[in-house]
């Protein structure tokens, strides 16, 4: 079947279409329909469906025979280990762990913050959660206390699942005071927490509030599975909001199976028992779907790696896991490849490894650059396929269904548009624009299963973030074009988040740490372009007048700010004091022409400029950082 005329049938008979593909999904009330429309905008997949989804990440594979089929390899440099579980030892283990919070009274609809390092037992903890029921949200291990606190607050959790200790090249890091930390500034407690003990890091335990993971499971009776409505959250995962407050983008369990048992064999071309890798965290979406849910939904083998792409030992680190695990097919970022790049521009790493069980590389979390797709392309002997996706959509918007067609690959696009998505480009009046046309990127609603049908306690937001600014669309953030085969082009957000290794940070909610600082008066901070990392923070500082200490130790003190309170995952290292800051004549801090300054790329001055000079005040600062060299 040609590709376009899968798309347009999902375009034009969305019931039809999804409810095909629901039947890959064992289901213990089949949905009556697939798509709920009566509360337009506003839609619902499967919602009068009942399922279970550890039932069909775990139980149906050993029902049908699989049980001893490997499901999670970890592979972790850091501790020079491999562990390899069967799809029964899995079931085993979460049954336990599921056993254990219902035990202390964790239930359907109940919230549960994982807090936890690159080990199996994330998956566990993310899957024991959803066979009772209760909703995950998984905290990336680097953030910072505050960023759990305010994460905390919102979700609610009746308990907090960690681990003692994340383990970097060279160094270990503390979770639990980071997680003590947290708990202390939440106005919300949880009732009681659970921690991994590593052997790395073995943390003091808080007695009647912690519970030690071995002794918690230890005498637990399983839990079997407990059905869910299609509508219910399977989790809330918190991504960047341009205020600086994390929005709490829901995944609902029905629509969420359905979509991610469809891509691993159309998007990722892997059968059952065949070993797929993304190498991502179980803290961003990419872990959710990609690590955890849909190559455990699809019967594949998935990877846990605890690494790096370099120095964990060397840049031949991707290229070992894949030769002795037989991976397929591999999920990376861009920056993951750069980083290899810088280390071994020959690939002289790659001829050591044999690579003959790769037939397909994947890139997403930024846009993938063509000098880093042919590179990788030329080092690998396969198709580097750039897709593009979101937290909120939970799986690719726009990719290339190498399980159905593998289409002509296109430097700088990641292709077409996948089933349910109807992708246009709109003009700021949201009018379609012609081919080869920039504008805003928007997704006809409604959007197909598996997206967010609406944030965490937060409708309102929601409407105002996605809906509002062009009516019967989902507005994606995105800048781009498509051109006359329908291939879609990723240019720039169309906001202020910016995009550090993958990873999408607000730079409100740095400006507003920034802010804090006694002597900053005012601030404001870019996304400059970077080599390896693809952008980096910059944050431009005025200080009030009067100012207790020396511009030098203001920004060290800013640095030690962010890092302290947003995390390491920010990379905010770059910051210069300057008198004032470009704006409007209504205020509006130029952000975009700052950036485009210390890029070096030719910008046109606003008309709406207050004072035209400030931007060569401007140069000159970004100049002592090593920008702003044009």
């Amino acid at each position: 079947m040609r590709y376009a005329d899968l798309h347009q049938r999902s375009i034009t008979d969305p019931n039809g279409f999804w409810m095909e593909q629901a039947q890959a999904i064992d289901w213990v009330t089949p949905p009556s329909k697939a798509l709920f429309d009566e509360h337009a905008p506003l839609y619902e997949w499967f919602s009068d469906g009942m399922v279970n989804a550890c039932w069909n990440a775990l139980d149906r594979h050993i029902e049908a025979g699989n049980g001893d089929r490997i499901a999670v390899i970890h592979d972790s440099p850091v501790t020079n280990s491999i562990t390899k579980l069967t799809y029964t030892e899995m079931r085993d283990r979460v049954a336990a762990l599921a056993g254990a919070l219902a035990a202390k009274g964790v239930t359907k609809g109940d919230r549960v913050i994982i807090y936890m390092p690159m080990v199996p037992e994330a998956l566990m903890a993310m899957l024991a959660c959803g066979r009772l029921g209760a909703i995950h949200s998984v905290v990336f291990g680097g953030f910072a206390a505050h960023e759990l606190a305010v994460r905390i607050n919102d979700a609610q959790p009746k308990c907090i699942i960690a681990g003692s200790c994340g383990i970097e090249p060279g160094r270990v890091v503390a979770y639990k005071p980071l997680l003590d930390g947290a708990i202390s500034e939440a106005t919300h407690k949880p009732d009681f927490t659970v921690i991994l003990q590593r052997d790395a890091l073995h943390a003091d335990l808080v007695a009647g509030r912690d519970h030690d993971w071995a002794e918690f499971v230890r005498d637990a009776k399983p839990a079997d599975c407990v059905p869910v409505e299609g509508n219910h959250p399977a989790y809330v995962l918190y991504t960047s909001g341009t205020t600086g407050q994390p929005k709490g983008v829901i995944r609902a369990t029905g629509g969420h199976l359905v979509a991610l048992q469809w891509t691993m064999k159309n998007i990722y071309d892997v059968d059952p028992g065949e070993v797929f890798w993304a190498a991502s965290d179980v803290g961003w979406v990419v872990g959710h779907s990609y690590i955890c849910y849909a190559p455990l939904i699809a019967g594949n083998t998935t990877i846990v790696f605890e690494g790096k792409p370099v120095g964990t030992p060397d840049a031949g680190t991707f290229w070992r896991v894949i030769s002795e695990h037989k991976v397929k097919s591999f999920f990376t970022a861009p920056t993951a490849f750069r980083a290899v790049k810088r280390e071994d521009p020959t690939g002289a790493f790659v001829g050591k490894y044999d690579l003959s069980c790769l037939k397909t590389v994947y890139l997403a979390g930024e846009r993938a650059d063509p000098d880093t797709i042919v590179w990788a392309q030329d080092q690998l002997k396969v198709p580097v396929v750039d897709h593009w996706w979101q937290t909120e959509t939970g799986w690719p918007m726009a990719a290339n269904p190498m399980g159905v067609e593998a289409l002509p690959i296109k430097l700088g696009s990641p292709a077409v548009a996948m089933p349910g998505y109807d992708i246009h480009v709109l003009d700021e009046g949201g009018h379609p624009v012609s081919a080869g046309t920039l504008g805003a990127i928007a997704v006809k609603l409604p959007l197909p299963p598996g997206t967010l049908p609406t944030l965490w306690n937060a409708e309102a937001r929601f409407r105002k973030s996605y809906l509002e600014q062009f009516p019967g669309y989902y507005a994606t953030g995105d800048a781009g074009y498509m051109d006359e085969d329908g291939y879609v082009y990723i240019m720039a957000r169309t906001d202020d988040v910016i995009n550090v290794a993958g990873h999408r940070l607000s730079t409100g909610a740095m400006e507003e740490v920034l802010a804090s600082h006694p002597d900053v008066a005012e601030c404001a901070v870019i996304g400059v372009a970077d080599d390896l990392k693809g952008q980096l923070p910059l944050g431009f500082l005025c200080l009030n007048k009067g100012a207790t200490q020396t511009p030098e130790n203001v920004v060290k003190d800013c640095i030690k700010l962010v890092r302290d309170q947003i995390g390491p995952v920010a990379a905010f290292k770059l910051a210069v004091v300057v008198d004032r800051l470009p704006k409007t004549r209504s205020g509006k801090i130029l952000r975009a022409t700052m950036a485009q300054i210390a890029d070096s790329k030719p910008f046109k001055m606003p008309a709406t400029i207050d004072d035209p000079i400030i931007l060569d005040e401007i140069a000159t600062g970004l100049k002592s950082l090593g920008y702003a060299k044009g």
